[in-house]
């Protein structure tokens, strides 16, 4: 977690590790409550598949206003994307870029 966090900030991106023992569901709305545009999933699964979960939170928030279907929405999981770990960064400035949240 903490070498994510390092490249990301190595390469210019503000990133923090939540460091609690609360579930997703807090993680995620602290970082919503921190303004994040994005959300690094990084859990034992990633790491051994060599993947990051990358969540845009902005995107997430515009297509939740617009969900009509629960169940769809738990499949589809809009606003997520699935990267090699490699990828990281890019994927995460793609993200900031197009963010509302600077």
């Amino acid at each position: 977690y903490l070498a994510a966090a390092t490249e990301l900030r190595a390469a210019g991106v503000a990133a923090e590790v939540y460091l609690g023992r609360a579930g997703m569901k807090a993680q995620m709305k602290y970082a919503d409550r921190r303004r994040a545009p994005a959300v690094v999933i990084l859990g034992g699964d990633e790491l051994a598949a060599g993947i990051v979960t990358i969540k845009d939170l902005d995107a997430g928030r515009a297509m939740a206003a617009q969900v009509s279907d629960n169940a769809a929405w738990k499949t589809d999981r809009p606003g997520q994307v699935t990267a090699p770990r490699g990828d990281l960064v890019a994927v995460v400035r793609g993200i900031i870029e197009g963010s509302s949240i600077k």
